[in-house]
């Protein structure tokens, strides 16, 4: 009979069982949806003018300083609910959305939002 170390046995066990939780795992989705498609088109024309074109708040300071990075934790880690107020009610620096953009392209821009890089 051969002798197999105990190491390789295990060692092949664990490559193989590895590869297998490859394969089974769910691979992240690479392509925007399209409500984030629409959410950015939306927010490049209505938003990006404060908030940057990539959300950091670093686009032109029209009503007044400092507008929100949108790739921070504290924004990513507020609700989904207390986003869309701030969109549709405004902030002390930013307007009122609820006139001008639907609940759907709210929606959209929010959803957006939510994928932006820090």
């Amino acid at each position: 009979m051969w002798k197999i170390p105990i190491q390789m046995v295990v060692g092949v066990g664990v490559i193989i069982l590895g590869s297998q939780l490859t394969i089974a795992a769910p691979k992240e989705t690479v392509q925007p949806n399209v409500d984030q498609i629409k959410g950015k088109r939306i927010f490049s024309k209505h938003c990006a003018g404060c908030h940057g074109p990539e959300g950091k708040g670093d686009g032109y300071l029209l009503l007044g300083p400092d507008p929100a990075n949108l790739t921070r934790p504290a924004t990513k880690n507020k609700s989904d609910a207390m986003l869309l107020q701030a969109i549709h009610e405004g902030k002390p620096n930013m307007p009122s959305w609820k006139s001008r953009l639907s609940e759907v392209e709210s929606r959209a821009v929010l959803a957006y939002i939510r994928v932006l890089k820090k």
